[in-house]
């Protein structure tokens, strides 16, 4: 016996079971609380940002002088740089610090810490389990 094309291809329709695809949560992060005092550059809720992202606030602050070419340091809840900065140069940044150091290239999972092993940095997704260097900061 047989079947057709089209009888398997029912058949095999039939029995397949749909798996709803998992949800990938998104970060809510604020929008970066920039004043200018002089000239430096005052990034108000800068710990916001690392408490949320779950991140180191020094390594994330290293990221965004050596991104913007700028010396920074932290003053409490505060980041400081020097240099007159744009708003929007920040958002771009931190977004490019989401893709780098804290989305998984794999699942696209949020969920994921960053292992630092001998020299190198390694992004750990634990959702799919992968781990994928990271460039150094």
């Amino acid at each position: 016996m047989s079947l057709s094309y089209r009888d398997l291809l029912t058949r095999l329709k039939n029995n397949q079971t749909v798996t709803p695809k998992a949800k990938v949560a998104k970060l809510e992060l604020p929008k970066p609380d920039i004043i200018w005092v002089g000239r430096k550059t005052i990034f108000r809720n800068f710990m916001d940002f690392s408490r949320i992202m779950i991140r180191d606030p020094d390594h994330l602050l290293m990221f965004l002088a050596k991104e913007l070419a700028t010396a920074a340091s932290l003053d409490g809840e505060r980041a400081i740089f020097i240099g007159r900065k744009q708003r929007q140069s920040f958002t771009v940044l931190i977004d490019r610090y989401m893709r780098y150091f804290i989305t998984c290239s794999i699942c696209g999972s949020l969920d994921t810490h960053l292992e630092k092993s001998r020299r190198l940095r390694f992004l750990v997704c634990e959702v799919c389990g992968a781990r994928s260097s990271v460039r150094s900061k």
